[in-house]
């Protein structure tokens, strides 16, 4: 099979199209014939030999896709040859074939592409584990989302507002701004002109957000904490500005807040299994119904990986980046 190759770390160009051989599938496993994969910044950080794979997950970048069972393991019952899934995985995307744990795929919705579907995986299970098990957002409530155009800012912001929360989002450009509004944000704030803590504080009348999705980190912690109300909870999810920082921790006990965060690739099949199954009862039912869609950017062939993720890093894009396949 063809697949994307990284010879050493460094810049998008150590990646190369490559040939070799199949994966193998195990007794829980299916092999997906891979129409799309998306891209996502976990790839990047990979590339950049920061974020290696976990134990026994395969080497080639890629943490989720969409395609049609080829084969499927030995005790697999509910997936058959055929069969049109996506998947969220611990490596393997980049390729013509891919390995996922059963438990871990999901049916492509009805009305929803391969490329639309290989765009939800990573990141609404992301979301949805973050946001909604370990922030416990309900409706009614408040959430800010850092980097509200990525591609887990647009399925945060209409997963929430969906759900029935007022969504704020932080975005770099007026571009973004109406971007952000449009998926259901009541307002977005350019990083580069505003004061997110002093726009939250306007908006909310002084009590703050219930819940903030960060992935910047650094001197936002602080900031964060400034921003949330009573009893808010602070969910980081990555530290694009550095993950070690002096704050004073007197605001968290103050205000009783909540400091969480997790990773996602590191968890066991099973815990991801259970969350696919979440995710299926809660979240596929507005998939199907067009009230949340995946945001898609732009795509590239398999052979352009290149591209894709000179167009990530460029941080330009509004939604998913995605690679076809075939």
């Amino acid at each position: 099979m063809r697949y994307v190759a990284v010879s050493h770390p460094g810049p998008p160009d150590v990646m190369e199209l490559a040939v070799g051989p199949m994966p193998a599938v195990g007794d829980n496993d299916v092999l997906i014939e891979v129409a799309a994969a998306g891209v996502n910044r976990p790839d990047v950080f990979q590339r950049l030999g920061k974020y290696p794979p976990p134990p026994g997950a395969s080497p080639i970048l890629g943490l989720e896709v969409a395609g049609r069972v080829s084969a499927v393991g030995r005790d697999v019952t509910q997936w058959k040859v055929g069969d049109a899934v996506c998947a969220l995985v611990a490596g393997g995307g980049y390729a013509e074939y891919c390995v996922a744990p059963a438990v871990q795929c999901l049916p492509i919705p009805d009305g929803v592409s391969p490329v639309q579907a290989a765009a939800i995986p990573e990141t609404f299970f992301t979301v949805w584990t973050n946001v909604f098990q370990r922030g416990r957002l309900a409706a009614g409530e408040t959430l800010l989302v850092h980097g509200g155009t990525s591609g887990i800012g647009t399925t945060a912001i209409q997963l929430a507002a969906t759900l029935g929360a007022r969504v704020f989002a932080t975005v770099g450009s007026d571009e973004k701004r109406s971007a952000a509004v449009s998926l259901g944000a009541e307002d977005a704030f350019n990083y580069n002109s505003t004061d997110f803590v002093e726009a939250v504080r306007d908006r909310t009348k002084g009590r703050g957000v219930d819940v903030i999705l960060d992935m910047v980190g650094g001197p936002y912690v602080a900031r964060n904490i400034q921003a949330l109300a009573v009893d808010g909870r602070l969910v980081q999810i990555s530290f694009l500005q550095g993950s070690r920082i002096e704050i004073d921790l007197q605001p968290i006990m103050a205000k009783r807040l909540t400091f969480t965060g997790s990773t996602l690739r590191p968890r066991t099949v099973e815990e991801k299994g259970a969350l696919a199954r979440d995710i299926h009862a809660h979240v596929w039912p507005l998939l199907a119904s067009r009230r949340v869609r995946p945001v898609i950017d732009q795509t590239f062939p398999l052979e352009q990986a290149v591209a894709a993720h000179r167009r990530i890093e460029s941080s330009d894009h509004i939604g998913k980046i995605v690679l076809t396949i075939g």
